[in-house]
């Protein structure tokens, strides 16, 4: 008998993936009345399900538990099983056991989903049957088919943790940041759990401006800089211009992007090297990065009005990601105003507060930490709002032109369902 842990996304892909291969499982989930609930009896009428807290008597008969991302390791659950000798694994390892096609593999603390779906617009646009998914989108379960010629996978750290044998034909860890950081006992477990891609991969591709990333010289390498070998991506600055380089070959002006700032610049870099090692054709990935828009809350522009420009940066949930959006902004605009705040993650925020009170204008403050993020500013105009349409009210009436960033450094829960839920919280107050 097998146990799902968790009734979320991942878990029903992994019930339905099971009923489908005909393997008897039953499901626990800690919440009373997990979201879905009646959406799983409906479609599971037949399955065991134990709800409101975890139980020893849950794991009688069970030799396997597939577990979702979302549940930690120091569940008790989690403890019980191993105590037990139960094999816990996630579900791309579930996954890992049945695909047929080449599966690419790629995490970082930010970007990851960036590079996942250009990359994966490359494939298409290459021709091959491309399936896209993992931590974005579709469950990787769900991706499977036959006709698929090539899987690329998001990866988060929680997925990681729970996979062993995965075998990844390449992937990437673009960067790692401390985040998560209240599910591993330190950042050194953190960098460890993303580091643990490499292990399942055929082929590396290593991020040679990420120190915390060990190079090889038998990977192929990319950053910020000219490469140093022929097969190594990187960029070079000429005559005022800068352009995308493999080796000492000029692919294009970084200025025909759409997307910008310089994390950007890295995550193309990534999704070229990893398109190359895949064999695409890099005049077809060049295109698709000349058109590439990005991704709806990874700094995306929603309008301009009355001379004012908004950007929607809900993913943002750590400082890092939002310093990155305002270095990405200050270097083309002034008089910034920044909403920011939420529930905000163990980590230091020093740098972030320095950035603010440098080079934005001000700062319109929501959710839990809104007050702890005011006393870490001190030089920028600070406001407090009640929800989000009151925040872009505000937040445009501190200024007659420049940029409003909603770029929160803080996870959502304390206000809304995800930081999807956010941003279009974000975008439906800018459009209304």
């Amino acid at each position: 008998m097998k146990l799902v842990l968790g009734l979320g996304i991942t878990g029903f892909s992994i019930a339905r993936f099971l009923l489908q291969q005909k393997i008897a499982f039953k499901v626990a989930d800690s919440r009373q009345a997990p979201q879905r609930l009646s959406e799983f009896l409906s479609e599971f009428p037949t399955v065991e399900v134990a709800l409101d807290g975890w139980s020893k008597s849950t794991l009688e008969e069970v030799d396997e538990i597939f577990i979702s991302p979302g549940i930690a390791q120091n569940e008790e659950i989690v403890i019980w099983a191993l105590e037990q000798g139960i094999d816990i694994v996630s579900d791309i390892e579930l996954f890992s056991r049945y695909v047929q096609a080449p599966v690419i593999g790629i995490t970082g603390s930010n970007g990851k989903s960036t590079v996942t779906q250009l990359l994966g617009e490359m494939v298409e646009a290459s021709g091959k049957k491309v399936a896209v998914g993992g931590n974005i989108g579709k469950p990787a379960l769900e991706c499977l088919h036959d006709e698929v010629e090539l899987y690329v996978l998001e990866l988060s750290s929680y997925q990681l943790d729970y996979s062993k044998n995965l075998n990844l034909l390449t992937g990437v860890v673009l960067n790692i940041t401390p985040d998560h950081l209240d599910r591993y006992q330190s950042f050194e477990h953190y960098t460890n759990s993303k580091l643990s891609l490499y292990h399942y991969c055929q082929n590396l591709i290593i991020n040679m401006d990420e120190p915390l990333v060990p190079t090889q010289a038998s990977a192929t390498h990319f950053g910020i800089n000219i490469p140093k070998q022929e097969q190594d991506f990187g960029t070079v600055t000429c005559h005022g211009s800068c352009y995308f380089l493999k080796g000492d070959e000029v692919l294009m002006g970084v200025d025909e992007m759409q997307l910008i700032g310089e994390h950007n610049v890295a995550n193309i870099l990534a999704a070229l090297a990893l398109g190359d090692q895949i064999g695409l054709n890099m005049v077809t990935m060049t295109d698709c990065v000349k058109i590439f828009k990005g991704l709806e809350h990874r700094l995306e522009w929603v309008t301009d009005k009355q001379g004012i420009a908004f950007y929607n940066d809900s993913k943002a949930t750590n400082a890092l990601a939002s310093i990155t959006a305002l270095k990405a902004l200050i270097d083309k605009h002034e008089n910034i105003v920044l909403i920011a705040g939420g529930l905000a993650k163990d980590e230091d925020h020093a740098e972030f507060f320095e950035l603010i009170d440098r080079d934005v204008f001000g700062v319109v403050l929501i959710g839990q930490s809104a007050m702890d993020f005011e006393h870490g500013i001190h030089t920028a105009k600070t406001i407090h709002a009640q929800d989000m349409r009151e925040a872009v009210s505000l937040a445009k009436d501190m200024i007659n032109n420049g940029v409003v960033l909603l770029s929160p450094a803080c996870a959502s829960f304390d206000m809304y369902d995800n930081f999807e839920h956010r941003g279009r919280e974000f975008k439906r107050a800018v459009l209304g």
